[in-house]
């Protein structure tokens, strides 16, 4: 473990390579699983306030499953969750014709109908932030339908975290994500 300013890094996060391969798992990790995708408070209201302009790029299913369970469900850990439609995909998943599952969220911002991207969960996956008190661990979660993602961040040797980039910077901003950087060239 290293500590960037309060927050606690797993060291599998600086050495596991990865680098999603959509192409061979066609986002399973939105489609997978027992529950949704973490949700902020911050998100939740977020959702209310603008679902009316991510439903048109929604599935069928995705907006029954909201209007009828919210635009979030209570986890079962008490945190807040992405409903899942039939215990399935997530609510916001639509597919393509050749099956990739996408963001209707992130496709939402893509055309520029909203100014979120998507919940910060989805856009630091494979990375998962636990909190302890006051103190934010961050940690690497490996997965079994990622396993295509992991040869290919091997074989084009990008660390988890440089993947990942774009979003730890979104959440923890530029300064920790220099930081952070600088703790992995001191252990590589």
């Amino acid at each position: 473990m290293i500590l960037v300013k309060d927050t606690l890094i797993s060291d599998d996060v600086l050495s596991e390579e990865f680098a999603c391969n959509i192409s061979k798992c066609k986002g399973e990790c939105c489609v997978a699983g027992e529950a949704g995708a973490p949700l902020e408070k911050k998100e939740v209201k977020y959702l209310q306030k603008n679902y009316s302009k991510i439903k048109p790029y929604l599935s069928k299913k995705g907006i029954e499953t909201i209007e009828k369970q919210g635009v979030y469900v209570d986890g079962l850990d008490g945190d807040f969750e992405t409903p899942l439609v039939k215990g399935k995909e997530c609510a916001y998943v639509v597919f393509s014709s050749t099956g990739v599952a996408s963001c209707g969220i992130e496709n939402a911002y893509r055309n520029k109908s909203i100014d979120f991207q998507k919940p910060i969960s989805c856009h630091l996956y494979p990375l998962r932030i636990n909190r302890y008190n006051k103190t934010l661990a961050v940690n690497y979660h490996k997965w079994s339908i990622c396993s295509d993602a992991c040869s290919l961040g091997e074989a084009i040797k990008i660390p988890v975290y440089q993947f990942v980039k774009t979003a730890l910077i979104r959440k923890f901003g530029k300064d920790w994500f220099n930081a952070l950087h600088a703790s992995a060239k001191k252990t590589s």
